[in-house]
């Protein structure tokens, strides 16, 4: 297997693959080029978009400038997606986000975990989990996602929440951790 099929798989891999670094850098290019473009160029930001992530659902989605990913091309975004500005996707395994999502300004996901034992963590050696978040769903700003979680439909997430769990549907879910605290 390569490296990349590692990540994507979730197993250990090495972070400084140099076709990993290279794929990195590519993305780092693109994402470069869409942070300059003028913010109401906004036909030229939806066409980069789409090249930058692996789906986009409609022509409606939005994400404000500056946008910063890993690889991009891990990342699904559904209809009518809006990202507020410092949106943040550490996409080393597949982030998947449903239809009329809302992300508030200063929100991480997050897909790479790394030991915590730092001689281990020292050989660059990491997995990834993916990050599925359902349909409907408000995420508030300042909010940090951790590796593997799954949030469900119609679901709010409080500014400055940490979701380091699965969140069902239909609830309201803050803090850090994040908990459920009204179900809908």
């Amino acid at each position: 297997m390569t490296e990349k099929e590692k990540m994507l798989s979730g197993q250990l891999y090495n972070a400084l693959d140099p076709d990993l670094i290279k794929e990195l850098n590519e993305t780092k290019d693109v994402l470069h080029q869409y942070n300059l473009l003028m913010p109401t160029n906004l036909e030229e930001r939806r066409r980069m978009l789409i090249e930058l992530l692996g789906h986009v659902g409609d022509d409606k989605v939005f994400i404000n400038q500056p946008f910063y990913c890993d690889y991009g091309k891990h990342i699904s975004v559904g209809k009518r997606f809006f990202a507020n500005f410092n949106f943040t996707v550490l996409d080393e395994a597949r982030v998947t986000i449903g239809d009329d999502c809302f992300i508030g300004p200063n929100v991480g996901i997050y897909t790479a975990c790394h030991s915590t034992d730092p001689v281990a963590r020292n050989t660059r050696q990491e997995w990834a989990l993916p990050v599925t978040i359902g349909d409907n769903v408000w995420i508030g700003g300042n909010v940090v996602i951790l590796p593997g979680v799954t949030i469900g439909d119609n679901v709010t997430i409080g500014a400055g929440s940490v979701v380091t769990d699965d969140i069902p549907s239909n609830v309201i879910a803050v803090g850090n951790p994040c908990r459920v605290i009204k179900k809908l």
